[in-house]
């Protein structure tokens, strides 16, 4: 006879683990009872799920993290009945992102990053997860139909926007739905390549080529390197789009170097407090292999990132003159400094001990820096705050390998948003972005001038 569901209401949606004591849960709660299901001091638990007969709780469990140890995350149940928490589908060497039950109760339906995509698995509560989506898509969104018949979810790639579809859950065959719009043109095609990195590890990235690329018509690069750093190039994006940068005629990059998710635990931990490493010789390695292409002009390159992938743009701009332009955006540049300022300085401040920050902070090689830059940040953002974006320009206008001369000019260069925070949201915003970004790599990387918005004066 299956354990009864309790029968007061219950708060679980709360961090009660790691950061959030049972007494704090209970007080967020407003005086209700917090189920604290996991209560060890080294661990977050999020995503919560109850089951159809209100018997068990499926959640999300994530390691908190050292220097030296990166997070870990995995499946759990809870049995209301017995108060047990245990694993599910124990061994597997992914992240799951979100779940839902099966209508029946017998298992769970999630999602996870893999290989550059985001498939839907199905797992057994007692068994290991098998995909179901077999396609280069990654799901979010998931609905299962209450007959048990079907998912619904939106697909997304970086060959099509998020649209509804229905995957069978017995075959898997998918669906799209009716939707507003048809999908959009792109102006080019999307290819895969890999790179072995320096440790034997393989290194996967999509490649965007523009139409027209050709042996015989060789373009220009731009390698573009994901934020996070735990995630993955694996999903159209409204706000970092590649086919903006295609349409101008280039061939973007978009690897997953050390740090990224999709490729197992030991491919995160390869990075983890040593980001000036793995990443940044991962990034090279499927740089060559890019460069290596017919369709590729490998003396036409640039390199761009925002976030973690700003910081990497620093980063390689301190230890390589290979690219003939970078832009930086929201990037980190001291770590020293960025660490104790980041809103969220209590997750930093776990894997950046002194001795990680000096060893990967990439203002300490400003002397080496002979790139043109663009540096972009915004006086909103709390993530990487604005300092960050200050002291960088002020430090290559002061102290790198391509200084201002007498008069104060210089092939840096500086565009700041005075109401954006870490994204940039407005879209006039995002157009004077793109505009901007598209003029200095025409000026460095293809030896062209296009004029700025009108409206930067």
């Amino acid at each position: 006879m299956a354990a009864s569901p309790p029968q007061s209401p219950i708060t679980v949606s709360v961090h009660c683990a790691g950061n959030v004591s049972p007494d704090v849960a209970r007080r967020r709660a407003g005086g209700g009872r917090a189920l604290v299901v996991d209560d060890e001091a080294d661990a977050d638990v999020y995503n919560p799920v109850l089951s159809p007969d209100g018997t068990k709780l499926a959640f999300i469990r994530e390691t908190l993290t050292t220097p030296e140890s990166a997070p870990r995350m995995t499946l759990q149940l809870y049995d209301f009945g017995s108060g047990a928490v245990t694993g599910v589908a124990d061994g597997w060497d992914r992240w799951p992102t979100s779940l839902a039950w099966l209508p029946d109760g017998s298992g769970l339906v999630v999602t996870a990053d893999d290989g550059g995509r985001g498939p839907i698995f199905t797992i057994d509560l007692w068994g290991q997860p098998v995909r179901l989506t077999a396609d280069d898509a990654a799901y979010t969104d998931v609905r299962v139909a209450p007959d048990g018949e079907s998912i619904y979810a939106l697909r997304a790639s970086y060959e099509a926007p998020p649209h509804v579809v229905r995957v069978d859950l017995r075959s898997g065959e998918i669906t799209a739905l009716r939707g507003p719009d048809t999908l959009p043109e792109l102006p080019g095609t999307l290819t895969e390549i890999t790179a072995r990195a320096e440790d034997g590890s393989t290194v996967r990235s999509w490649l965007a080529l523009p139409t027209g690329a050709a042996p015989h018509a060789p373009v220009p690069l731009l390698l573009w390197v994901h934020g996070g750093p735990l995630g993955s190039w694996n999903t159209w994006s409204w706000r970092w789009n590649p086919w903006l940068l295609v349409a101008k005629g280039y061939a973007v990059l978009l690897p997953d170097p050390a740090l990224s998710t999709g490729y197992g635990q030991d491919f995160v931990q390869r990075g983890w407090g040593q980001w000036g490493k793995a990443p940044f010789t991962d990034l090279m390695a499927i740089t060559d292999a890019a460069v290596a292409q017919p369709e590729i002009d490998p003396k036409r390159t640039g390199a761009m990132g925002g976030s973690f992938g700003g910081y990497m743009a620093n980063w390689i701009a301190g230890h390589t003159n290979r690219f003939d332009a970078i832009v930086t955006h929201a990037s980190l540049w001291a770590l020293d400094q960025f660490g104790p300022t980041t809103d969220a300085a209590w997750y930093w401040q776990r894997e950046m001990s002194p001795e990680m920050a000096v060893e990967n902070s990439p203002h300490l090689y400003v002397a080496d820096i002979t790139t043109p830059m663009l540096v972009i940040p915004g006086d909103k953002d709390y993530r990487v705050p604005i300092g960050e974006g200050l002291r960088l320009w002020y430090e290559l206008l002061a102290e790198s390998g391509l200084p201002a001369d007498d008069d104060g000019k210089t092939d840096h260069r500086f565009l700041y948003f005075p109401d954006e925070n870490h994204w940039v949201l407005k879209p006039q915003h995002t157009k004077i972005w793109y505009e901007v970004v598209t003029a200095f790599l025409s000026e460095h990387v293809l030896g062209e001038d296009v004029a700025l918005p009108e409206i930067l004066g």
